[in-house]
């Protein structure tokens, strides 16, 4: 048995273009990446957004960082390294949604400016929307049914985000929805209507 990097490979075009997907679609394939501690609303607003798209006729799918976790990212912990790991996987998939015209919701932790970076910049311009889901610490813990941070405080949960690991706010989102004071209604209503106002559920040309 061999080990590495496969050499012998080579990519393959397709005779379907994006944009002829995105015109069948009509709408416009992108990553909207969910970024925030623990806490703080990103799924949350992610399924909301997720149907408050398809109700509206667009095709939006949730991947959720949990949920990865059960099965693409399983061999995965939560270390510096592992967590780069699990970004750029999820980059990696959330790419193949655009390229199919889908408008893919990413809900992941992602405390790493760099990680998130990286996906932005391994796609077009324009095909990533960084959306922080502000809130602080107190407020997540406020909310927090499963009790992960009264644990994380005990020492019970190591490296976790906001409490014995860091997370590192986005320098320049497009979006912030500030869920200390925002309401669902209101976040989801923020990034929906980002999304109409800069084309992307058209097929018209992005700002």
């Amino acid at each position: 048995m061999t080990s590495g990097k496969a050499t012998n490979i080579s990519w393959h075009g397709g005779h379907v273009t994006r944009a002829e997907r995105e015109e069948l679609l009509g709408q416009q394939g992108a990553i909207v990446w969910l970024t925030g501690l623990s806490g703080s609303g990103k799924s949350t607003i992610a399924m909301a957004a997720e149907q408050a798209l398809l109700a509206s006729g667009r095709m939006a799918y949730v991947l959720d960082g949990d949920n990865i976790r059960h099965g693409l990212n399983s061999n995965l912990g939560f270390s510096p390294e592992d967590r780069s790991e699990n970004i750029r996987r999820i980059g990696e998939v959330a790419k193949l949604f655009a390229d199919a015209g889908i408008i893919v919701l990413s809900s992941f932790i992602s405390p790493y400016r760099a990680d998130r970076d990286a996906v932005r910049e391994s796609v077009e311009k324009g095909q990533f929307v960084e959306a922080y889901v502000s809130a602080s610490v107190e407020t997540c813990e406020g909310r927090d049914v499963k009790g992960l941070y009264a644990k994380a405080r005990a020492g019970e949960i190591p490296e976790f985000t906001g409490i014995s690991a860091p997370y590192e706010e986005p320098n320049a989102p497009e979006l912030v929805l500030d869920t200390n004071i925002q309401s669902l209604e209101e976040s989801v209503a923020g990034l929906v209507g980002y999304l109409d106002e800069k084309g992307y559920l058209s097929t018209g040309k992005t700002a």
